[in-house]
């Protein structure tokens, strides 16, 4: 589980009572989406007819343009999450990466998770003797990747719910 029970107001939009403008969960949204593309090659390579996590993906991007409702998003995240079901691995991390990212739209503190399986994907991938070096170096393409907006808030929140995400972002 990579939420907190305490839910952080900012991470939480102005109109559910937290703090967090639409501007920045559509970041925070698009920051998961870029976490979950850079790693979706493991899944594709592994299952190349399923196009699942890839719509997704494509989804967290809809609803952040205002094309689709949240409630779409959200129903895509199950589906996303099923197709990793059957696998294990770099696969199965990059699938669950991709249902977090669309899974933000409904819950904005899900950008941890498709950071986190992402990290835990690359990781997986990696020969064993190599898989420290790929944490740490997915983890820094991650955190290069975050718009100033949200940079603060993402590493805080980061070293708050490291823990709960596998410790993958030490």
């Amino acid at each position: 589980m990579i939420l907190s029970k305490e839910r952080d107001p900012r991470l939480v939009t102005i109109r559910r009572g937290g703090t967090l403008t639409d501007a920045g969960h559509h970041l925070l949204a698009r920051w998961a989406a870029d976490c979950a593309t850079h790693v979706l090659h493991h899944f594709e390579a592994a299952c190349p007819g399923d196009d699942r996590p890839r719509r997704a993906i494509e989804l967290t991007h809809a609803w952040i343009h205002g094309e689709i409702p949240v409630k779409q998003a959200h129903d895509m995240a199950f589906v996303a999450n099923a197709a990793a079901r059957e696998l294990t691995g770099a696969p199965k991390f990059a699938a669950l990466s991709a249902g977090q990212a669309v899974a933000v739209a409904h819950v904005a503190a899900h950008d941890l998770g498709a950071a986190a399986y992402a990290i835990r994907a690359a990781e997986a991938a990696a020969p064993e003797a190599e898989r420290e070096q790929a944490r740490r170096e997915e983890c820094a393409w991650q955190r290069a990747q975050l718009p100033d907006a949200i940079r603060a808030l993402v590493l805080d929140d980061q070293q708050q719910r490291n823990a709960i995400c596998w410790s993958v972002f030490d």
